[in-house]
């Protein structure tokens, strides 16, 4: 049984259906990518995964449970994290409160330290910068904490919408490298990416996502090899 399962998911926005009957599937333990040009419907597919938005057909199964009507704040308890497109952190406060407040599910508050720490060793940057106020941090020191906020709840599962927008190379690698860190260490990970290059590079499996529809599945790197998705996505 997949960790995740969707089944015929259908997303409207008014009379225009953004999402017309998506299934896909992400096993325990893996990094799965969705790619595919603006507009696509990529992040609908995320908000709607993430109970930001009301679906209108299909079915979300998350560890065998029903999932598809279930409110955004429960899902969170249930071991869904979301980091969304544009990072939203809570620009007013510190580092250390941002992630605090990643923190606020957990019952065993002895383990607040030691999760800190953890998230400080993947981004030493951010336990420089625990004291800044977080609307002062560089786009890419901003993504980086908007991933730790959402691990600091050890999710099961990582929603990833856009992590590379706007941000320079240099960071970008970074991103990417703790990307495959989270999941070596063993969190699942939906990843919806621009830089399909990037996304591929990483995946154990991707899926095309076109105008609404899912034209294509494979492993990246088939998806990497492939002469239509070479001329579509990736400059070839």
């Amino acid at each position: 049984m997949a960790l995740l399962e969707v089944n015929n998911l259908e997303v409207a926005y008014g009379l225009i259906k953004a999402v017309k009957g998506v299934s896909f599937r992400v096993e325990e333990g893996e990094i799965v990518s969705l790619i595919g040009a603006n507009g696509a419907g990529k992040t609908t597919i995320m908000h709607a995964l993430g109970g930001l938005i009301p679906k209108c057909g299909g079915s979300v199964i998350f560890d065998g449970n029903d999932v598809t009507l279930t409110p955004a704040h429960k899902l969170v308890y249930m071991g869904i994290a979301q980091v969304p497109e544009g990072r939203r952190i809570f620009q007013e406060l510190t580092v250390l409160e941002n992630l605090r407040m990643g923190y606020y599910i957990k019952k065993d508050k002895t383990e607040y330290q030691k999760k800190l720490e953890e998230m400080y060793s993947y981004f030493p940057i951010l336990a420089e910068r625990k004291n800044q106020i977080a609307g002062t941090l560089s786009g890419g020191e901003q993504q980086m904490l908007a991933m730790s906020r959402a691990l600091m709840s050890s999710p099961r599962l990582l929603l990833l919408d856009e992590p590379s927008m706007g941000l320079s190379p240099l960071y970008v690698n970074t991103i990417f490298d703790m990307i495959k860190k989270v999941n070596e260490m063993g969190t699942t990970v939906l990843l919806v990416e621009q830089n399909a290059k990037k996304a591929l590079s990483i995946a154990n499996r991707a899926y095309v996502l076109e105008i609404g529809n899912m034209t294509k599945t494979g492993t990246g790197e088939e998806l990497l090899g492939d002469e239509g998705i070479k001329k579509a996505y990736l400059g070839g």
